[in-house]
């Protein structure tokens, strides 16, 4: 039948003569176009009675579906101008779009399911086969003998295709996952099978089949996410981008950024994939993590190449991607290459911030957040002030900075988030303690340290959740100021909070215990946190054991706890496996290990064992050389400056305590040795020195005993001059060992900090 003749009069008449195709269906035979012999009742009709509480809409529904009707129309047209008939299938498959467009889901499921698809798709197959290699350019002719031999033609294949996917939708709504997925599959099985090469550019141009496979393509997955089949969703995400479907690029992007945020936030470890084609030495994924970020940095680079639209979520997912697999350097990388504009400069710099931080270069990170936080750019960005606050409350030498920034969050954040000003608090309270720590007068000191125990009861006050790190520097400044009931009440609830998860909780405790002079109960405490910790995290634990047994007059007890734990390390350090897995190893490890040799060292020259001092020296020099504390007991190599001072050989030990100062000049112990032995020569020039040396020993650590009672000294020895200053200078020195001895009483076995 000519196709003019077909479309003449599409109105009325083109309605009627496709309602007579429709009820020509019941035999399930082909009908030719030229014997069309009508039917007592439509294949709708009978389908629909037939089935057990069908519905069908009411009149008005079908009048406002007529474009749909002439669309269906048509496709009829198609097919009987591509073969001559219209077969069973194919009008089931008209019928059901049909009712799947007028929403009678049900009926068109039931007249979906009567397409023996089964028989239908050897026939599918070789038509696509065919297709493929025409559109390759293997067979040119367009009305060869062999595609007129085809068992159907490609308006057929796209319509039953349609079917398929519409079958699919409608058990979809239904909530029928697993039979649309199925369904679904069918599709991109048939497909796949006919061209396992993938699809030749241009396939399917002139039909629906290639815009019914892309959504077929895309919408397998889902169904398996809804089904709660998350294997069969992953290897479905990757048979769509693996295999070539002629997708467009909106559509494989989205494919991907679906696939990459279920990768992520699914829930479910995936095993790495199975690549049929892969080139040497290229990126195979190893875990769901890899994968997404392969996915997002893929979508990354098209948006920068104006491939894709930008969209400002691909970088938050990438974010959270790289930043648990630990590779934020990675994410800065990828965020210097994007292009101006794509960007806000604002956003950049903080996301960059947090980058650096990450990666622990806390000074790039600080700079970047300066720039951001200047004049030009955004002064009151909250989120930076917080970060920049936090960086420097961690370095006690940018303290003043860091009050800058922390009371400048405090302020804006006046009114707002709690959480957020319990944080802003905080690190105002930290950087505070540590600028009265570096205050150059009493009262400075004095107001610093009221304000940062203010600080801290402040952010504990107005934190939503608790905050393990306010707790712990709220019992640490309580300690430092002596204040050791509350120092103590505040450690003791932070370990119940922590479960005794971490070590500094229990040297804080124990530390504590120790400056209230209870060293059963400390050591009791530390007991238990030996038990509780692993044997590879115990180095601190049993350095500040062997210092409570040295307290308590137990040294052989504590030199037996010092050789274990020389032995521990010794073990460690011969494990590389161990150093990896561990804290207590790297640098860390080294500065333990000297110290416990420093240890050892005095406590065998309190017992006047010269040469076992000696030889802790020389195993200290074989780890750091050039420690200040080493060169503070030692001197020289062999030249142990302790020793010279407890043998009387004080321009010896001179020598050696005055190295130590050149390696760092605010060593405390070093300082006030020095002061030490020039008070002990007697001379003007000497005094003056040594009271210097002692004056700033305690501007650098106020509670300090030996340098008040080293002071304490001075002003004695100053008295012996006699004249009017004698009075004073006596009173001075009473009142230095006042202090001492105030101190002495709530001093630890180790500083607190």
């Amino acid at each position: 039948m000519g196709g003019k003749k077909w479309l003449k009069g599409r109105g009325f008449g083109s309605k009627l003569r496709f309602t007579r195709i429709m009820r020509c269906l019941g035999s399930g035979e082909h009908l030719n176009v030229d014997e069309m012999v009508p039917s007592s009742e439509s294949l709708a009709t009978r389908d629909n009675s037939a089935a057990s509480g069908g519905y069908s809409s009411g009149v008005g529904e079908s009048e406002q579906k007529q474009p749909d009707n002439i669309s269906n129309i048509e496709e009829a047209e198609s097919s009987l101008r591509e073969s001559g008939c219209l077969n069973y299938e194919e009008a089931r498959a008209l019928l059901g779009r049909l009712e799947y467009q007028k929403g009678n889901l049900e009926a068109a499921l039931h007249v979906f399911e009567g397409i023996d698809i089964a028989s239908v798709t050897p026939k599918m197959k070789v038509c696509i086969a065919r297709r493929g290699d025409m559109t390759k350019g293997e067979r040119r002719k367009r009305r060869s003998s062999s595609e007129i031999a085809l068992p159907m033609s490609m308006h057929a294949v796209s319509l039953l295709f349609e079917a398929i996917f519409l079958k699919a939708k409608s058990l979809q709504v239904l909530r029928r996952y697993r039979e649309a997925a199925q369904s679904c599959k069918i599709i991109l099985d048939t497909v796949e099978s006919a061209l396992p090469e993938g699809l030749p550019e241009n396939f399917g141009s002139d039909c629906k089949l290639q815009d019914t496979l892309s959504k077929a393509v895309e919408l397998l997955p889902e169904l398996w996410k809804l089904d709660d089949s998350p294997h069969e969703a992953i290897s479905s995400y990757r048979r769509a981008l693996l295999h070539h479907w002629n997708l467009d690029t909106e559509t494989t992007a989205r494919i991907q950024k679906e696939f990459a945020v279920y990768l992520l936030y699914g829930g479910t470890d995936a095993t790495p994939p199975n690549l049929r084609y892969q080139v040497e030495g290229s990126f195979v994924p190893r875990n769901n993590t890899e994968e997404a970020v392969l996915l997002l940095v893929i979508l990354l680079r098209g948006s920068a190449l104006k491939r894709i639209e930008w969209d400002p979520s691909i970088l938050d997912h990438l974010c959270f991607g790289l930043s648990v697999s630990g590779a934020v350097r990675g994410l800065a990388a990828q965020i210097e290459e994007l292009l101006p504009g794509v960007m806000d400069r604002e956003e950049r710099y903080y996301i960059l911030s947090l980058c650096y931080y990450g990666e622990g270069e806390s000074t790039v990170s600080l700079n970047l957040l300066r720039r951001l936080l200047s004049k030009a750019q955004n002064p009151n960005c909250i989120n930076a002030l917080l970060l920049a606050s936090k960086i420097c409350a961690e370095n006690p030498n940018l303290a003043e900075e860091g009050v800058d920034f922390a009371s400048r969050a405090v302020e804006r954040l006046q009114g707002r988030c709690d959480q957020m000003a319990s944080s802003a608090h905080h690190f105002l309270g930290v950087s505070l303690s540590a600028e009265a720590r570096s205050a150059m007068t009493d009262s400075e000191r004095v107001r610093k340290q009221s304000e940062s125990l203010e600080a801290l009861q402040n952010a504990e006050r107005t934190m939503k959740d608790i905050d393990l790190d306010i707790i712990y520097h709220l019992s640490l400044e309580n300690a430092e100021q002596r204040k050791l009931d509350a120092a103590l009440h505040y450690a003791t609830q932070f370990l119940k909070l922590e479960a005794g998860s971490n070590v500094r909780g229990w040297i804080l405790l124990t530390r504590i215990l120790s400056a209230k002079k209870r060293y059963l109960d400390a050591e009791t405490i530390l007991n238990a946190a030996l038990d509780q910790t692993g044997k590879w995290s115990q180095g601190r634990l049993l350095r500040i054991k062997a210092k409570l047994q040295i307290a308590q007059g137990q040294v052989k007890n504590a030199v037996e706890t010092y050789t274990h734990l020389l032995a521990l390390l010794q073990v460690q350090n011969k494990s590389p496996g161990l150093q990896k897995n561990y804290k207590g190893s790297g640098s860390h490890g080294r500065n333990l290990e000297v110290e416990i040799w420093h240890d050892l060292a005095k406590v065998y020259i309190s017992l006047s064992q010269w040469r076992d001092a000696e030889v802790c020296l020389s195993k200290s020099e074989v780890v750091a050389p050039y420690s200040a504390s080493r060169w503070h007991t030692t001197g020289k190599i062999s030249i142990p400056g302790l020793l010279y001072e407890a043998k009387g050989c004080h321009k010896e030990a001179l020598k050696a305590f005055t190295s130590a100062l050149h390696v760092d000049s605010n060593f405390i112990p070093s300082l006030v040795a020095t002061a030490n032995i020039l008070r002990q020569q007697g001379n003007n020039h000497s005094m003056n020195i040594a009271r210097n040396f002692l004056t700033e020993a305690l501007r650098l650590d106020r509670t300090n005993v030996p340098a008040w009672y080293n002071l304490g000294m001075y002003y004695k020895d100053e008295a012996k001059g006699g004249g009017h200053a004698a009075a004073t200078s006596l009173n001075e020195a009473a009142e230095c060992f006042e202090v001492a001895e105030l101190f002495e009483e709530s001093e630890p076995v180790e500083p607190f900090r």
